[in-house]
Order: structure tokens, then sequence, then C-alpha cells
């Protein structure tokens, strides 16, 4: 299997934007990874934005980015109120909020996956490609009802303890999604396990992401 390592500089910020439609969405599709970037380059900056919240998943959200982005070098939260649910019939004003995110410049792109079975993951993604047309993207995944999961190409070993840390910051930051029945510690590092299987990962464990296009 082919590694590719991320260019390391002791100078250069590494700029990473992540983008989730939910207060959740981040953490639970590329969390791990996050950690993992946080802890091996030193010269990490994040912008953080989600896009639909209401007052208390605000809390949540800004919660939990705190507890993700604490070894970041340089972190910028965002938390829009588009409508959940309606993104696609919103698509105008989420494109126009999307053209001021191009001052970012970011080095690597997470978001959602552009075949989400979820209409409000599918804008993101879209948006995403239509605004950053130049850039390394990375496209994560979300489980859910829909039974939506494909076949990722792009994985990233994690090591057991940030699967534990990402789960339990999943847990302990959003109490408003506790009582749903999906949103479960062996929900995610199930998830994590599965990948970390097929890409025989040291530890057993992995994030695994969708890449529409990689220049080597």
């Amino acid at each position: 299997m082919l590694t590719l390592n991320l260019p390391q500089s002791s100078t250069s910020p590494f700029r990473v934007l992540c983008l989730g439609a939910h207060s959740d969405d981040i953490e639970i599709g590329c969390g791990g990874t996050i950690l993992r970037l946080l802890g091996s380059h030193p010269n990490c900056e994040i912008s953080w934005v989600v896009l639909s919240s209401n007052k208390e998943r605000e809390r949540e959200a800004r919660d939990s980015a705190e507890r993700f982005l604490v070894n970041a070098k340089a972190k910028e939260i965002i938390v829009e109120h588009f409508r959940d649910g309606f993104f696609p019939f919103d698509g105008p004003k989420i494109k126009e909020f999307f053209e001021g995110l191009k001052r970012v410049s970011p080095d690597m792109i997470l978001t959602h996956r552009g075949k989400d079975a979820h209409q409000d993951h599918r804008q993101v993604a879209e948006l995403t490609w239509n605004t950053f047309r130049d850039h390394f993207i990375l496209e994560y995944e979300i489980p859910k009802y829909d039974g939506d999961l494909g076949q990722p190409s792009v994985f990233v070993p994690l090591e057991s303890d940030l699967c534990q840390k990402k789960v339990s910051n999943l847990m302990d930051a959003f109490q408003t999604q506790r009582p749903k029945r999906w949103f479960t510690k062996d929900t995610f590092l199930s998830l994590m396990r599965l990948r970390g299987m097929e890409c025989n990962a040291p530890s057993g464990y992995a994030e695994a992401f969708y890449c529409r296009k990689l220049t080597l």
C-alpha cells in the first residue's frame, strides 16, 4: 500500500479548512485525523466551519472544536445558522458564504462526501468543489441510517489512544445527541476498526476518505 507523507516545515504554516454541515459532522468524519495532524505538525492552522446550528448546538459545536483544536498553532471557529435539512434550497446564500472562505487559502480541505445520502452533506461537498477548484480535498464519511457507506481509497491510520480521545470528546461535547440510538461509542469505534482492517493499520484503527483528484 502506497504511503504519502504531508510536507513538514519549521517555518511555514499548514492550513487546514474543515467543513461540516452540522455541529458534530467534522468530529465524526475526521476528528481522529485532525488530532493526528495536530500531534505531528506543530504549525497547523485550522479553520473550523459549521454551517447549521441553533443556540444549544452552537454551544456544543464551539465546545467540541476547542477540545479538538487545543494544540493548533492558530484556530478559527465559525458557526453559522443555515436551516438544517434545507441546504439545497438555500444554495445561493450558502454559496455566497463559501465565496468568503476563499480568504483561508487552505493547503488541505476536509469536507463531506459527494455521494452522501444526506442532502445537506451533498450540498456542502458540491460547494466545496465549486469554490475550491485547485486544492487538496478529502471527503470524509458519516455513518447513518441510510446505509450509504462506500469504498474509500484514502486511509489515515490512527493510534488507539487517538480513537479513544476522539470518541470521548464526541460523547462529552454533544449531550443533545446522546439519546439517539446511533450516537454511541461502539458506532464510532466500529467504523474506525473496519477502516483500520481495510488498510492494515498497525493499531487496527483508521479513518477513511474519498479523493477525486490527486497530483503526485
